[in-house]
């Protein structure tokens, strides 16, 4: 009898446990918490505009903060997601690497994620101490999945649905009445498949949907109803999730307005089965996916005091 069955509950199955450079991310004994990616963007220009973090110092105390406040992985980004103005491999490289290695040597437990398309970025990044590429562009650069099999770090699986780096949907549509699932499913299976053949150890290849890549607010909301579909693709689930514009649209929100519908977001995705949250606001995450962790009974509650003493 498992877990759920002693307990009289149906709890969803959890995607598979990530493991980083040896390290299973996210348990501390017999307990299995989901994982926090505090998200740091090395711009100017990034949607989000708290996450804007391009002066050294200030990043490198952003990062300290990350660690305290409950995250595992740091996710480092140096080009804007969206549109805007151009910016070439070697500034990305400027922005990105030194960090990565600053980052390295002031927080040595922290993981370090390293959000770029490009091969050239990632295998920088790996240099300077990277553990994991986030290859949010779904292979745009094929050679990306490469270099990361070579250097045997992690690596994220994207869906964009075709769309090309730093383009915005538009009137996008996936056939059938549940075409977009099934895309979604079939891409990220053949890309982790295909990560795990150029060398990446399967345990740490994830798996991302990619929320509002490639897809409209209604399509964004249907994958979040059917996270238990991508939990049980075989491979830690990430969710970025994090002040998204399906979430402002959802609620008519900017911004700077997107918190409680982000967490209401995380709180589904985690009782469904995802892993791991890229996450803007890290301590708030932290305490929804510890309460979420609990009611799962993958964790114990921090202090258990009440009628008991």
């Amino acid at each position: 009898m498992d877990r759920a069955e002693a307990h009289g509950t149906a709890v969803p199955p959890p995607s598979e446990r990530l493991v980083l450079r040896g390290r299973e991310v996210g348990r501390t004994g017999r307990a299995v918490r989901p994982v926090v990616m505090a998200v740091l963007n090395r711009t100017t220009d990034s949607f989000y505009a708290p996450a804007r973090v391009p002066d050294d110092a200030a990043a490198l105390a952003a990062a300290e903060r990350a660690w305290a406040d409950g995250a595992e992985i740091l996710d480092v980004g140096g080009v804007r997601a969206g549109n805007g103005a151009p910016v070439d491999e070697a500034e990305e490289i400027r922005r990105v690497v030194p960090f990565v290695a600053a980052v390295r040597r002031a927080v040595p437990d922290l993981l370090v994620s390293v959000d770029t398309w490009r091969a050239g970025v990632a295998r920088a990044a790996i240099d300077a101490g990277a553990d994991l590429i986030n290859d949010t562009w779904a292979g745009h650069d094929p050679a990306l999945v490469e270099v990361a099999g070579a250097a045997g770090v992690g690596v994220v699986c994207s869906h964009t649905g075709g769309a090309v780096p730093r383009t915005d949907p538009y009137r996008v549509e996936y056939p059938g009445p549940d075409g977009l699932v099934a895309d979604v499913v079939a891409t990220l299976r053949a890309a982790a498949e295909r990560a795990v053949a150029c060398g990446v150890p399967r345990e740490s290849v994830l798996v991302d949907p990619t929320h509002d890549f490639g897809k409209n607010t209604w399509q964004s909301l249907q994958l979040l109803r059917r996270t238990e579909a991508l939990a049980g693709l075989g491979f830690p689930l990430l969710m970025a999730l994090s002040r998204k514009d399906f979430v402002g649209e959802t609620l008519d929100l900017p911004p700077e307005e997107r918190l409680e519908g982000t967490l209401a977001a995380t709180a589904v995705a985690a009782w469904l089965g995802a892993r791991v949250f890229r996450a803007h606001d890290v301590a708030a995450t932290r305490r929804v996916l510890d309460l979420v962790a609990a009611l799962r009974d993958e964790a114990p509650p921090a202090a258990a005091l009440r009628g008991l003493a």
